[in-house]
């Protein structure tokens, strides 16, 4: 399969056509659908099998192992043999294990189904990101990912009440049948639509193995900058998913329809964040919206832990969405920055990306709960130091120049 040329250099933003933004958006939304969709299952699934809620929640940790490590694998493999034929192979995964799921006898068999399910379903996320890079320049592709958090953002919002119909209506193995089904019809319209898009100098290193790319980035400090800086900001927003059940409904006492309220107003933050990031975009650089608005994700946490330790729960909630939506404008920036300081390797940065994002958000939400103590303080202070963590990275390793 012949590959693509390098994106040429334009001086008008790109407009890529809506059923490319809407494929992209869905392969970015494959986790995420895969997670939302089947969370109103889990009292079925635990009934069905007659397992407590422990062993069902397993089923959500092996996700999250293998978005994360599997991200790994597909980045490079992606450089090597072609964007395509890496995306086809992780959906035919993806579309498999949906169906295994599906049919599992035991809680066992759906654990492991849901491993290989994240396999293949990570592919979407870091071969959409590396083609993103690969068609457009920096600044056309921190608009698009701002646009592609759009679309994200539509599915925790429309997810949840479709597995949540499913189950009433029919079986929580219907859930994963629906995964299943949107799989092959994932495969159908790449195969239909998705031309490969693999430049011909990130073919000229399909001789590196893995171990050689990830060794070639990691040497790059403006790489580790972008990365560290937007999987930093990320974590704070892993840890107020993780710890906002606990913090809205046992300690402030919302009832479930004002936590979802607040829940919401949060999503309809990062989102609207996203979309004014895509318009100053076309009018500053994307570096120069970061430093600004990774310096206020501090100021919102060190606001918010002045909040939490002497005032009432509204300062620290208007505190808590200042600074989760800052996510907004320092996602879509940080991933085309660090796309961008080696785009001969744009798979295996894209796998970094999600890896680092994961990572950082799985530690992040782990120490918030260790820490709990009935109180936001601890919530509080692991997102003010996220944030710091951030703006320490971007600005002292992506901006600063090397000597």
């Amino acid at each position: 399969m012949a590959s693509a040329s390098p994106p040429p250099t334009l001086t008008q933003p790109a407009h890529p056509a809506l059923g490319s933004i809407i494929l992209l958006g869905a392969l970015t939304a494959m986790g995420a659908v895969s997670i939302d969709l089947y969370l109103p299952s889990l009292p079925a699934i635990g009934q069905s099998f007659g397992v407590g809620a422990a062993a069902v929640q397993q089923t959500m940790s092996a996700f999250f192992v293998g978005m994360a490590v599997g991200g790994l694998v597909y980045g490079p493999v992606s450089d090597r043999i072609g964007r395509r034929p890496a995306l086809l192979v992780g959906l035919a995964v993806y579309a498999a294990a949906s169906l295994a799921c599906a049919l599992a006898p035991g809680i066992g068999w759906l654990v492991g189904g849901r491993l290989v399910q994240a396999l293949g379903a990570c592919a979407g996320p870091v071969v959409a990101r590396a083609v993103v890079r690969d068609r457009y320049h920096h600044q056309d592709s921190a608009r698009i990912f701002s646009l592609l958090t759009l679309v994200l953002g539509v599915a925790p919002m429309i997810a949840p009440t479709v597995g949540a119909w499913l189950v009433t209506f029919a079986t929580w193995r219907v859930v994963f049948a629906v995964l299943a089904a949107f799989g092959v019809a994932m495969i159908v319209a790449v195969g239909w639509r998705l031309d490969e898009s693999r430049s011909r100098a990130t073919a000229a290193t399909g001789h590196e193995s893995v171990a050689a790319s990830y060794l070639a980035l990691f040497s790059q400090r403006r790489l580790l900058g972008y990365l560290l800086g937007g999987a930093l900001n990320g974590a704070a927003l892993f840890a107020y998913v993780g710890g906002a059940p606990n913090l809205l409904i046992s300690q402030y006492h919302f009832t479930p329809r004002a936590f979802a309220a607040a829940f919401a107003a949060i999503a309809v933050g990062v989102i609207g964040s996203s979309q004014v990031n895509r318009a100053l975009l076309r009018r500053y650089e994307s570096d120069r919206i970061l430093a600004v608005a990774t310096l206020v994700g501090v100021a919102a946490g060190v606001a918010l832990v002045v909040a939490a330790f002497t005032l009432g729960q509204w300062p620290v909630l208007v505190c808590l969405f200042v600074a989760l939506t800052s996510y907004g404008f320092v996602a879509a920036n940080t991933t085309a920055g660090a796309l961008a300081v080696d785009p001969s390797r744009a798979g295996a940065t894209s796998a970094l990306i999600g890896s680092a994002s994961f990572g950082a958000g799985a530690l992040a939400a782990s120490v918030a709960a260790a820490f709990d103590d009935g109180t936001p303080h601890a919530l509080a202070i692991v997102i003010a130091v996220a944030m710091a963590g951030a703006a320490a990275a971007f600005h002292g390793l992506a901006l600063r120049p090397a000597r």
